[in-house]
């Protein structure tokens, strides 16, 4: 099995990717491939709603001359994607949003003079999240966005990790974080 992380935290050393590290290598330890994909390091431009996208079924063929083809190429070739991302006045930092927002219309040809096929259909979907609040106030917003886009995408949602930082002057990572993450990735593997 694939698994593809899309990184939408900017510090490669902050919370979200020492939540992951421990999830990584669960993965890893049961012998199944892992690939991640650091948003902030991609040129994502906004979705502008042109639907050239709509034109081909068989291909992305967004109008953008940027990195999306190439996550759109591993998201083919992945069986499981994971939103790892700190959440930002309730949602995902922005260029996690570019991309879903340009994911969505790429992967999904609705949009056209005619109703075409979902490209990912079938694909399941999990998030790991960093929040500052309590996690059912923190990360429940971008949680159900994520449900709503799963259904609408004919994705298969399999679940949220969320761990909450206590701020800068506490220590976010400890054992009971890196054992919910393996058990997470433990989960996903079943």
């Amino acid at each position: 099995m694939k698994f593809l992380i899309l990184m939408g935290s900017p510090r490669k050393n902050g919370n979200t990717i020492s939540l992951v590290k421990p999830f990584i290598d669960e993965i890893r330890r049961s012998g199944d491939e892992t690939d991640i994909i650091w948003l902030y390091d991609k040129d994502i431009k906004g979705c502008i709603a042109c639907r050239h996208c709509q034109k081909d079924w068989s291909k992305f063929g967004c109008i953008h001359k940027d990195d999306m083809q190439f996550i759109f190429d591993k998201i083919l070739l992945c069986d499981k994607i994971i939103l790892a991302t700190p959440i930002y006045s309730w949602s995902c930092p922005s260029p996690m949003k570019a991309m879903l927002d340009r994911l969505v219309y790429g992967m999904n040809k609705y949009y056209g003079d005619r109703k075409g096929p979902s490209l990912w259909k079938g694909k399941s979907v999990s998030i790991i999240t960093t929040c500052g609040y309590d996690p059912q106030k923190g990360a429940d917003l971008f949680e159900e966005s994520i449900k709503r886009y799963c259904k609408h995408s004919k994705l298969i949602y399999e679940g949220m990790l969320a761990e909450r930082d206590l701020g800068y002057s506490e220590v976010f990572i400890s054992d009971d974080k890196i054992e919910r993450a393996r058990s997470f990735a433990k989960k996903l593997l079943d």
